[in-house]
């Protein structure tokens, strides 16, 4: 991604980050279900301690950073850092503990002088245009026995949540997603994730496989939901189409779903969500 694209992209990502940081917050970061079932996971395998220093990069409304707080306990404490100034908002508002502290900064230009014990990114890392500079960030913040922890979601044939109506919109709406705009799924295998993590200079890596449930209701609640939460510029883009051209979409996505339905109506998707964790 070129210089200008590069920071046109993350102009538009953090406005709409910061439209949709409370809507984020509700419909899933303040859960523990689906993809955020992986939040204990990934706190317990960077295995801090109390007493530790830990950063927890695109914090968002501060999930993670909340329950690592609880680890590292009064003599330990917890930065978490976002670019969205509206979920730093949110995350100092519901966590107020004096050992969590949050800051608005970009993942690919900190620098702190201290160095962690551990650093983690929950569901970041492919949002970062340069991931590598990012890493490389995260790295040089580490101690030299530090830990790294990251959570990805899987490849979106592992993740029909978002699949099922990628795969029909797109049919649709060709730019549904802008061209240049790095994919959810872009570290969605184990390969793609451990090579990017390689190449940044880790050492030790390892990378777990996770599959977890999660049941968005009837069809009904699922298309409503998805239109409800989603951001301004897609609602926008799927609201220029005729109506019947949303009425097929809809039938689209019904069709897609239909492997994912019970008898009685309800939908289970299954979400795979990849961890890693590396040394310095």
């Amino acid at each position: 991604m070129n210089k200008v694209r590069h920071s046109e992209y993350k102009k538009n990502n953090m406005a709409t980050w910061n439209e949709v940081a409370p809507r984020y917050h509700k419909r899933w970061a303040s859960s523990n279900s689906g993809p955020f079932q992986s939040t204990k996971k990934l706190v317990d395998l960077v295995m801090v301690e109390k007493g530790d220093k830990v950063l927890d990069v695109a914090c968002g409304t501060g999930v993670v950073t909340k329950r690592l707080g609880e680890k590292v306990g009064k003599t330990g404490y917890v930065i978490g850092v976002d670019t969205s100034i509206t979920a730093i908002k949110i995350a100092k508002k519901i966590n107020n503990k004096h050992n969590l502290h949050f800051v608005n900064v970009d993942a690919e230009k900190f620098s702190f002088k201290e160095k962690f014990d551990a650093v983690t990114c929950q569901y970041g890392l492919f949002f970062f245009p340069d991931a590598k500079r990012a890493l490389k960030n995260m790295k040089n913040s580490l101690k030299e026995t530090g830990t790294l922890g990251i959570s990805v979601h899987g490849h979106k044939d592992r993740v029909p949540f978002f699949g099922n109506i990628l795969d029909a919109v797109t049919k649709y709406i060709p730019d549904y997603i802008p061209p240049g705009t790095p994919s959810l799924d872009r570290y969605g295998t184990k390969k793609a994730l451990r090579d990017e993590v390689k190449n940044a200079g880790f050492k030790k890596i390892s990378v777990r496989d996770f599959v977890f449930k999660f049941t968005p209701g009837s069809f009904d609640d699922y298309w409503t939901n998805y239109l409800r939460y989603v951001a301004k510029p897609i609602k926008e883009k799927l609201n220029s189409l005729e109506k019947s051209q949303r009425k097929e979409l809809k039938e689209s996505v019904r069709e897609n779903t239909k492997k994912h339905t019970k008898r009685n109506g309800i939908i289970e998707f299954p979400w795979e969500v990849l961890i890693l964790t590396a040394k310095n």
